[in-house]
């Protein structure tokens, strides 16, 4: 039975990085994921800050992994800007934590999608975040 996972900027980073803190974990999560065909979703934010946080030729093998089709990539149309908003301001608690446009944007897409598993580093902020419900995001 295939499953389904959201990828965070933390795991994305994490496996395609360079002496990165979990390169093994993530790397061989992804494997297992192609390997057993998971659809795996992430957002445009998500790329964005990967892509601005690897270094080159790292960003580009990052880029052409998702340009192979390995991740589907939601858009985000500009309506839903004041849902992802609404996600920043709800789940900001000053000054210890702030939620940016990525995270929104995954819990975001978990609510559109139902997908509550979800690869990330960040357990702190994800362990935190609540989708309908009140159901946990189930981190990888």
């Amino acid at each position: 039975m295939a499953s389904a996972a959201l990828v965070d900027t933390s795991a994305i980073v994490a496996a395609f990085g360079l002496r990165q803190t979990r390169t093994a974990h993530y790397q061989a999560l992804l494997q297992t994921a192609a390997a057993e065909s998971w659809s795996l979703s992430t957002t445009w934010p998500c790329i964005v800050e990967a892509s601005h946080l690897l270094d080159v030729p790292r960003r580009y093998t990052m880029l052409r992994w998702i340009a192979a089709g390995a991740v589907s990539v939601f858009p985000i149309d500009p309506e839903t800007l004041e849902e992802l908003v609404e996600l920043m301001v709800r789940w900001t608690e000053r000054p210890r934590t702030e939620m940016d446009l990525a995270d929104a944007s995954l819990v975001w897409l978990a609510g559109e999608t139902g997908v509550d598993r979800i690869m990330t580093m960040d357990q702190r902020d994800f362990s935190r975040y609540r989708l309908s419900g009140g159901r946990a995001f189930e981190i990888l």
